[in-house]
């Protein structure tokens, strides 16, 4: 009976360690296959916009920024709790700042019209701007670290005037420093689910970022002396603001083919990591996680689930809201593009503001 017993453990602890070395190697096939779909992306990306940067950015901003925005929206509802509790205060901040600095930010430039500001009137309104947005994400960071015992990250009002001084040094300069780091934030995003849902993918991960850089940098080898986009394409209208759009008035020593070809590089980045990227690393067999299942099943939301604490209803009426101006926004893009651009990335500050709250409570 004994070795019975004896052979059935050792059966037992066989059949487990066979189990997870399946399970590991597995895992090793899904973060290789995640890896190889990343670097092709990025190299596609990256070869698309240094060969064709106007045309890339058109189709790209056409077909991506409403889905992904979508796609946004869906992310954050599911990192919102059905009770807030001693996050109240934190998230009250934050969508009033949210409110506060995109109805001043679409202000702006109606108020330079109206009132016929010149370049340092502007400056001076951008340099406000960028110190009250500075100072908005320094009192976010403080709120965060006073919900835990084990944090101090009072250092960022230190952190956040050191900035305010840096931005008055170049105000356009700090701006447009944050239309290219912006895009980037959604590869933060995308390592803190990887966190959370797949953790054997994030070494794979973390090499793979050095493809970045390094699609960056041969893009500004490769370009750096390239003829300026507005005159190749004879002054065209839409032309002139793309390479507005990525600092060409602001960087004037700079060519404005590689400030495109950089911008949408990154732009395009950012779209995968929202439509594919978080979507295929949220899933997982057989259950769901929070914040984390397919996009499509609205019932794991927190605020969609709970009937009590939440609205299921308004959560669902909000999504297929957000669906509706999508498509509206292809449409709109079809009967004039240029226009529906430039109101497309003025209001589209909301979600880039709405990034920075939600990102810290995941820290």
């Amino acid at each position: 009976m004994e070795r019975a017993a004896d052979i059935g453990r050792f059966e037992l602890r066989a059949g487990a360690s066979s189990s997870s070395g399946g399970a590991s190697s597995g895992a090793g096939r899904g973060a290789s296959a995640f890896a190889l779909v990343w670097l092709a992306v990025v190299a596609a990306s990256a070869l698309c916009a240094g060969w064709m940067p106007l045309r890339f950015s058109i189709v790209t901003v056409f077909l991506f920024a409403g889905p992904h925005n979508w796609f946004e929206l869906r992310y954050f509802l599911a990192r919102l709790p059905a009770r807030l509790g001693r996050s109240r205060n934190f998230f009250y901040a934050a969508f009033a700042g949210v409110a506060l600095l995109l109805a001043t930010y679409a202000a702006l430039p109606l108020l330079a019209r109206a009132f016929l500001w010149g370049g340092d009137a502007w400056t001076v309104a951008t340099g406000v701007w960028n110190s009250l947005l500075v100072l908005w994400l320094a009192a976010l960071v403080w709120m965060r670290g006073r919900q835990s015992s084990r944090r101090d990250w009072s250092w960022s009002f230190p952190v956040a005037c050191a900035l305010v001084g840096a931005n008055w040094l170049a105000p356009q300069i700090f701006s447009l420093g944050l239309v290219y780091l912006h895009p980037l934030v959604a590869l933060w995003f995308l390592d803190r689910q990887l966190r959370r849902t797949r953790p054997h993918w994030r070494r794979a991960y973390h090499l793979c970022l050095a493809a970045l850089p390094l699609c960056v940098g041969l893009l500004w080898w490769q370009l750096s002396d390239a003829p300026a986009l507005v005159a190749a394409t004879g002054g065209d209208a839409l032309a002139l603001r793309i390479t507005r759009h990525a600092g060409s008035e602001i960087l004037q020593g700079v060519s404005s083919h590689l400030l495109v070809a950089t911008h949408v590089f990154l732009e395009t980045i950012h779209y995968g990591v929202w439509l594919l990227a978080l979507p295929l690393v949220g899933l997982r067999r057989g259950g769901s996680s929070s914040g984390g299942d397919a996009p499509w099943r609205i019932e794991t939301l927190p605020l969609a689930r709970h009937t009590r604490r939440g609205w299921p209803r308004v959560i669902r009426a909000l999504l297929v809201l957000a669906a509706a101006c999508v498509v509206v926004l292809w449409l709109a893009f079809l009967a004039d593009y240029p226009t529906t651009r430039d109101l497309y990335f003025t209001l589209a500050m909301a979600h880039v503001l709405a990034e920075a709250p939600f990102l810290l409570r995941m820290l």
